[in-house]
Parts: structure tokens; sequence; C-alpha cells
């Protein structure tokens, strides 16, 4: 039995770790660094496994995924969760504000006359998240179950994912909490989250998504919510249906959640008439790409709750709510080919080949279909005329063929039964829709290895791109990393369009990436499950791949983050001969492979530490992807939305709301000149107000 002290940490430890996920996760505003973070819950984790009596199920310990469920269980709906009505136009909106306006005066809602019409209602527009809708119920302020829409009147118990959700408050505390809480939200992914998490699993052999609403969608139905605990799932509520105490508001009872710990749009707004809401969504038709989440709407709905009743509900949608749907910026254009692409890992995934059209303000000619079930699901055939849009304003999609426009003679899309690179055997991963190459001396897989090892999330290899790693594994000078290192001025003077200056030069950049911070040597190595975020909890653990190949996979296992999974795949990676060798052969290159190297120490920048930059815009001479992950190398952190507590604003052009956000509350914004001057090492203070 724990002693009272012990019981009493424990409980401060909990209160505290809830205290940090609700500044981390929902207000953007940490106070102390992911190290302290880590180091609380690694100790609440061992007083925990020490005294299991004192476990609880609203212990932030559940966030990291509990055991897999066999199957789901179904769960009725007490009050349905109702779809909405739809409009696509001003005008449809401005009836449906004369429906609501001539019903409330007790006419019908199709009568003609205007007397004694309400002049104005009261609207609150809140923008409409492309994801999944949720309830949450709460007792005594503990979540007890969390369940998916399905049908409207029942849906599937998925509590057991819902608590690895960070944003998903476990426990709620303070004044007026009624005895049962039932919430209403969206869970989704955010287009960087969805972006870095795609690029993770491309790079550890792992499905890669669509977009953020199926990667969300896949991520809730997981019977292993271990699984689900490493998806960057999101919550956001959206309505209070069961335990209002009180108010009369739909906007006061969102401002009630944001108060029990809630996250809930900070782009809603009230308004009187409908011709107000009529700019509203209009702003943000052409402000959509400024947010870091996908939207396909605005969302409407009469404030008043006696006004919502009077008005009541159809079978399946209320009368006091409407959607208004934004206009998608999408083209047609011709599919000329359907080829295959063979990654590092030997998938072969389709890619669209187009008829090249501008959309959002560049051209496009590809754009990958994904795996072979996407192809199959949305028949896709070469000739087809297909719908293309950029999802998020950024990822070209083909979103679906316009069937009357096929010309004769079409034929379905097959996988082929051979690998277009070496002709050798592939295999179908049911689990994953994915299909593979099996031949691991495929050079499309080394090259796609050598591709991922040489980049700028690994060690950045500065000019090893696609056409000088296709040369060199042509040629037979490279068979795996350890390989480059070997590298001479002669072999390269062999190959096309090579002098010795740009020679030398080569090798000068190879002898840099030698330095760089071992989590990005790790990420370069290729293990399964293994992305830029696990690479970097196992090295704040480990200080050496000598030492993290020594340590067993129950230890693994219990790190904070990592899971039976990662760890069976980091286990077994070291556990291979093969793999031990290229570790010691590029050890013996000159790699540094310790923590405590001098690229470690000098790329973490004592001015950064602690700082929170957000980042907008477009920057010429990098991507956002690689100015986040530069920042996060030197210790600074990067957050996706402004607040009191952000250091910087970097600014690229066409910057938006975020740099209006930013002066309003007088925060500091850098130009990309800015940005490299404060990564630049050297005796240096970032200053803020």
């Amino acid at each position: 039995m724990a002693s009272p002290e012990v019981l009493q940490e424990i409980d401060a430890l909990r209160r505290a770790i809830r205290r940090h996920d609700h500044r981390y996760y929902v207000l953007d505003s940490p106070e102390i660094s992911d190290a302290e973070y880590d180091a609380l819950f690694r100790r609440l984790q061992a007083l925990e496994e020490a005294h299991p009596q004192s476990a609880t199920p609203d212990s932030p310990t559940r966030r990291v995924g509990g055991r897999p469920i066999d199957e789901f269980r179904a769960v009725v709906h007490p009050l349905p969760m109702l779809s909405l009505g739809n409009a696509f136009t001003a005008g449809e909106l401005r009836d449906f504000d004369g429906r609501v306006r001539r019903r409330l005066a007790g006419l019908s809602a199709t009568a003609r006359d205007q007397e004694d019409l309400p002049e104005r209602v009261d609207y609150l527009a809140e923008l409409k998240i492309d994801g999944l809708a949720v309830r949450l119920v709460y007792r005594q302020g503990r979540l007890v179950l969390a369940a998916t829409r399905g049908d409207g009147v029942r849906g599937d118990d998925i509590t057991h994912n819902a608590v690895t959700i960070r944003s998903i408050p476990l426990v709620l505390e303070g004044p007026g909490l009624p005895e049962e809480l039932e919430v209403r939200g969206e869970v989704y992914m955010s287009w960087p989250d969805f972006r870095r998490m795609n690029e993770e699993q491309a790079g550890s052999n792992e499905k890669v998504f669509a977009n953020p609403r199926n990667a969300a969608a896949g991520s809730l139905r997981q019977k292993d919510p271990a699984l689900t605990a490493r998806r960057p799932l999101r919550f956001l509520a959206y309505g209070l249906e069961i335990g209002n105490p009180g108010l009369e508001r739909h906007s006061q009872a969102l401002d009630f959640l944001q108060r029990l710990g809630f996250p809930v749009s900070p782009q809603r707004q009230l308004f009187s008439g409908i011709e107000p809401v009529l700019a509203f969504c209009q702003t943000w038709h052409t402000r959509r790409h400024e947010l870091d989440f996908e939207i396909d709407g605005v969302v409407l709905k009469v404030d008043r709750y006696d006004l919502q009743r009077e008005l009541g509900t159809l079978s399946r949608s209320p009368r006091w709510a409407i959607a208004y749907k934004l206009p998608s910026t999408q083209v047609t254009t011709r599919v000329e080919a359907i080829e295959i692409s063979v990654g590092r890992t030997g998938t072969l995934t389709p890619v669209a080949l187009l008829e090249k059209k501008v959309v959002d303000g560049s051209e496009v000619s590809r754009a990958t279909l994904h795996n072979e079930d996407e192809v199959r699901r949305k028949d896709i055939r070469v000739g087809d005329t297909v719908f293309l849009h950029k999802a998020g304003a950024v990822i070209p999609e083909v979103l679906a063929v316009v069937p009357e426009l096929r010309p004769e003679g079409t034929r379905p899309f097959e996988m082929p039964t051979r690998c277009p690179v070496c002709l050798g055997e592939v295999v179908r991963d049911a689990e994953q829709a994915a299909t593979r190459c099996v031949n691991p001396a495929c050079p499309a897989q080394l090259e796609g290895w050598l591709r991922h090892y040489c980049s700028r999330k690994a060690v950045d290899a500065e000019g090893f791109g696609e056409t000088l790693l296709h040369q060199l594994v042509a040629r037979g000078l490279v068979r795996d990393p350890a390989d480059l290192y070997r590298l001479t001025v002669e072999d390269l003077l062999g190959l096309e369009r090579m002098g010795p200056t740009l020679a030398e030069k080569l090798l000068r950049n190879l002898q840099a990436s030698k330095t760089r911070p071992l989590h990005r040597l790790l990420v370069g190595l290729g293990l399964r499950h293994v992305g830029e975020h696990v690479a970097q909890v196992l090295t704040s653990r480990y200080s050496s791949l000598h030492d993290l190949a020594s340590a067993s996979q129950e230890e693994l296992a219990t790190l904070h983050e990592i899971g039976p999974e990662i760890a069976a795949s980091v286990a077994g990676y070291f556990a291979d001969p093969a793999n031990l060798d290229l570790v010691e052969r590029l050890r013996q290159a000159g790699v540094q492979t310790t923590l405590d190297s001098h690229a470690s120490r000098e790329f973490r920048l004592p001015h950064l530490e602690g700082k929170t930059f957000v980042l907008t815009g477009t920057l010429s001479g990098m991507t956002r992807e690689e100015a986040s992950a530069r920042l996060r190398a030197a210790g600074a952190r990067v957050a996706s939305s402004i607040s009191k507590k952000t250091s910087f604003l970097v600014a690229g052009s066409e910057a938006g709301s975020k740099l209006l956000k930013a002066q309003e509350l007088g925060i500091p914004v850098l130009g990309e000149e800015e940005l490299e001057a404060l990564l630049a090492p050297g005796p240096q203070e970032a200053e803020e107000p």
C-alpha cells in the first residue's frame, strides 16, 4: 500500500501534467520544456507501476494507450447527432434566414407576408472543420464515454482512443460543473501535423494517408490505442448538449466550455442579421489557405436556445442551423498516364501524369494516387477527365472522375505484378493497402534510401540528389550510406557533367554531413516506425547508437511515446548483424554516432532555447517544414498558432491573419534573413518584449 506521501506526490504530478497538457495542446503556451515534461511523466509512470493500486482511469498515463480491444461496442445516442442542411450560395443563406424569421413570427416557412417578421436574428458563425464528429460524456467531472456519430442514432464506443488525444480533457474542474456533461465536437488533424506524420509514415515503411480527414478517421478506428496515441489528433468542441448550467445562448456555452479547458474555435463570431454573415463566409472563402487545418464551410446557428427550441428540427437536421459550403478551387484536367513510383521501402505508388493546369496560382502536372485501393475506389483510368484541386492549398489531389466524359475503350487500373524498376516479385500488404517490391537489391529502393539518408531532415548531404545518386548506384560505386564516405574525387570525375570543382565541393558536403545531430543520423538509417520525433525521443534517452543498440525491447517499450511496436522495430533492427555492421562502418568513416559530438553541441543554440516561433507565409530559401526542423534542432519550439507566449513570428510572402494578430499583440516579426541570422551559431541573444 502506498504511503500518504507517495499518494500526495502522485496526485500532484497528475495535476501538474494535466495543467501542462492544457497549456501545450489547448492554449499553445507551454511553461516548461519537453525534457522537463518528460521527467514529470516518467516519474508518474514509475510511481504508478510501483503502486498499481494507485492507478486511476483519468491518469495522464492513459494518454499513451492501453490494451487493444477485440471489437468496437455500439452505443445509442440519447439525443440524436443530427446532420446539417447545406447552403451553397448567398441566396440560399438568405432563404434560410427568411425561413427562420417567418417561423419565429408564427408564419409558415414558405409564407410571403413580411409583416411582423423579426428584423434580425442573432447568429453564431463557426468554421466547419473537415473532421469526425464525436460526443464526449463526463460524469462527476471525469470522461466516461467517447463515441462516433455513426448514423446519428448509434455510433461506436471509441473511449479507448479518445483518451490518447491530449486536447480532450480527462478531468474537468471549475465552478458550476454539472453532474453529467455531454460535449460534442470534431476530431481532426492539422495540415502541418498531417504532412509531418505522412513523412514519418513513409520514412518508416508505414501507410501514407490521402488527406487529414482520412487520417483522422483511420486513427480513431484503431483497435490498438497505442497506435492512435502516436497520431497527432486534435479536438475542437462545438456544442454542449447535456449539462447546461442555465446558459441562454450557444455563444455562452462555448465560452463555458473554454473555461472548463476545452479548445473551441477562435474564429467564431456573433452577428446580428444575415448580411454580415455573408461577408464572414466570403472572407473565409478567400482566406482559408491561411488556416493550418482543412475547412469545408461555415456553420451558422441561431444563437438563442429558446429560439432554437421554438424552431425545432426536421427528421435529420435542425431548422435553426445550416452549413454554408465554401466553393472549392478545382479544375478539370485529363489523366494522360499512370506511372508507378518505387520508394525506398519498396512500396509501389501510382502517380497520375496530368494535362498541365494552373491550380491556386501554380502549374500542376502530377498528383499522387496514394495506393491501389484509392485508384479503384475513385475508378481513375488513363484518358479520364478528372476534377483536380490542391488539398490545403498545397497538395495536388484528384477528387473524382467526370464519368460522362470518359472515352470508350478505357481500362480499369491494375497494379503491376512485377517491380517496374528491377522486375522483381511484388507482394500485396492488405493491412496497409500497399504493394511492395521484395527484392532487397532493387536499385529504386537503394536510391530511395540514399535520398532519404542525404535529405535535409537526415544528414543533409547537400548536392546528393536524385540524378547524382542514380549514377552512383548504376555504376556500383555505392551500395549503402557508408559507401558514400569512401568516394574519391576520381570516382566522381567519372560521372556525367562532373568537374573537379564540383567533385571537391560534394566531398566537402559529405564531410560536413558526418557531424549532424544524432537523431538526424538515426532518421537517415530508416528504421521502421522511427521518424524525426521518435528519433528525438530515443536520442534524448540514449547518447549513442551503441547504447541504443544495447537496449532491450522491454526497456525500450517503457519509454514515454515509444511503446511495444516501435520498441520491437528498434530492437529488431539492431539485432540484425548487417545493420550493426553498417553502423560500425559509418563510425569508422568518421560519422558521429554519439550525442556529444561537436555538431550536436554546436547546433543547439542557447539564445533559442525555450523560445516559441510561429511561421506563416512562403519562405524563398527553404520550406516552412525545413525552417521548423532547423528551429527545433536548435532548441526552439515551433507552434502552429499565435498566442501571448509566442516569442517570434517568422513571416514570408503572402503572410495572412497570423501577421495581423502578431502585430496586435506586439510580437516581434522576423523576415527570412533575420531568421537565418538567429540560426547562425555565435554569441547572440534573442530578445523579446
